[in-house]
C-alpha cells in the first residue's frame, strides 16, 4: 500500500469519472487520500460493435483489474453490471457501496409510455436484454443498436425531433415575414395582421433549448430514434434525469441487469486496502442483493451474451428475486419470482437458478450463445 495515496483505476468515460469520484469523495470523507487514474479499455476502443458482439464478457473491466492484479493502482472502480461473475485469481470485489436505483427507464422526446408508442417506433438500445424485454412487450416496434455515453444517446434521440421542428419553425417563420411584406405593399392593411405560427422567433426558441440539445442539434442523424431505454442510476449519475422525459420501467415487468445501479471496487485480496475499502464503503444490503442476483446469472451460466434479468430486493428476512430469461427476438421466455431466505441466500439462489434452467432458462441461453 502506498503511504501517499489510495490509487483508483477508472474508464475515461464521463460517467465513469462520475462513479469514481463517488468512491473518492466517499474515502476522502473517512481521512484517506485518494488518486484517480484513468485507463483505456477495451469496451472503450470498439466503439462501432454492440456490447453483446465484443464476444467476451469484461469489456470494459478487464483492463482496469489488470492494473490492480499487477500493482500498478490499489483499486478499481466498476459499474458491478460489467463486473464478470468470475473473478480472477487475487482479486475481491472490496466494496459494493450503497445502490442507487436499479431500474430502467424510456426516454422519450414527449414522456410518452411504452404502452402508447406508435407501431413501428424505432427504439434505440445496445442491450440484448432490453431488446428482447421491449420485443416481449410491443413486437410491433422496431429496435435499434445504440452505442454511446449517456449524453452521447439522449443527444442522439433528440437530433431528429429537434432539427425536424426547427425546420418546422424556420419555414413558418419565412411564411410569416412573407406575409408581412405582402401587406406592407397593399393599401389601407397593417402588416401586423399577419399571423405568427410560434410565439417565439427561431432565434429565441433556439436560445432557449438546454446545452444538451443545442449539442443534439448539430449531430449528424443516421437514426431517427422515437424512445431509448436506459438504467436509471446511470441518468442520474450524469445529472441528466431532470433534464429529459422518462417513464419508468417497473423492475417486477422489465427487470434490470444484474447488478444494475450499484458500483464494485476491485482490489487485491487480503491486502490492507481491501479492508479499508471494505470498512468504509460495503453497504450490507446492497452487498446481499447484488450477490443473489450475481449467483443467478453465474448459475444460468448466460453472462452478458443472453437476454437475462435478474433483481434482488432484500425486505425483512426475504430476498424477493425477480428472473427473466428471454429467447433474442422476446417471443420465448422464462419468467418467475421467489422468496429467498436471508439466513440462506446465496444457495437457495444456486436453487432457484437449477430450476430455472430446468424450466426452459438453459435452452434460450444456449440458443443465445449459438
Amino acid at each position: 500500500m502506498r503511504d501517499e495515496s489510495i490509487q483508483l483505476a477508472t474508464r475515461g468515460s464521463s460517467l465513469a469519472l462520475r462513479q469514481a469520484g463517488e468512491i473518492q469523495a466517499a474515502l476522502e470523507e473517512r481521512r484517506h487520500d485518494v488518486e484517480l487514474v484513468e485507463v483505456e479499455t477495451e469496451g472503450d476502443r470498439i466503439t462501432d460493435e454492440r456490447i453483446a458482439d465484443l464476444g467476451k464478457t469484461g469489456a470494459f473491466v478487464r483492463a482496469l483489474d489488470e492494473r490492480v492484479l499487477e500493482g500498478d493502482v490499489d483499486a478499481a472502480v466498476h459499474s458491478m453490471k460489467d463486473v464478470p461473475t468470475e473473478m480472477p485469481d487475487g482479486l475481491v470485489v472490496a466494496a459494493v457501496p450503497r445502490r442507487a436505483s436499479a431500474g430502467d427507464v424510456l426516454v422519450t422526446p414527449d414522456g410518452t409510455p411504452l404502452e402508447e408508442l406508435e407501431a413501428g417506433a424505432v427504439v434505440g438500445t445496445s442491450s440484448l436484454r432490453r431488446r428482447a424485454q421491449v420485443k416481449s412487450r410491443r413486437p410491433d416496434l422496431e429496435v435499434a443498436d445504440l452505442r454511446g455515453n449517456v449524453d452521447t444517446r439522449i443527444e442522439k434521440l433528440l437530433a431528429a425531433h429537434l432539427q425536424a421542428e426547427h425546420e418546422a419553425r424556420t419555414e413558418a417563420e419565412e411564411a410569416y415575414q412573407e406575409q408581412r411584406k405582402r401587406y406592407e405593399k397593399q393599401p389601407d392593411t397593417d402588416p401586423d395582421e399577419a399571423t405568427r405560427e410560434y410565439e417565439r422567433t427561431v432565434e429565441e426558441w433556439f436560445e432557449d433549448l438546454s446545452e444538451l440539445e443545442k449539442q443534439a442539434m448539430g449531430r449528424e442523424v443516421e437514426t431517427a430514434y422515437d424512445a431509448v431505454v436506459l438504467a436509471r442510476a446511470g441518468l442520474e449519475r450524469s445529472g441528466l434525469a431532470h433534464s429529459v422525459d422518462l417513464v419508468d420501467l417497473e423492475t417486477d415487468e422489465h427487470v434490470p441487469a444484474p447488478g444494475q445501479g450499484a458500483l464494485a471496487v476491485t482490489a487485491r485480496e487480503g491486502t490492507e486496502v481491501a479492508e479499508q475499502i471494505q470498512k468504509a464503503l460495503d453497504h450490507p444490503r446492497s452487498r446481499v442483493e447484488t450477490t443473489t442476483e450475481r449467483v443467478v446469472l453465474e448459475e444460468l451460466g448466460g453472462g452478458c451474451i443472453a437476454p437475462i434479468g435478474v433483481h434482488a430486493f432484500l425486505k425483512g428476512e426475504v430476498v424477493r428475486t425477480d428472473v427473466q430469461v428471454y429467447s433474442a427476438d422476446g417471443a420465448e421466455s422464462v419468467v418467475q419470482t421467489r422468496e429467498l431466505g436471508l439466513d440462506n441466500y446465496a444457495r437457495e439462489a444456486r436453487e432457484f437458478a437449477a430450476d430455472l434452467a430446468e424450466a426452459g432458462a438453459a435452452d434460450l441461453i444456449a440458443e443465445a450463445k449459438r
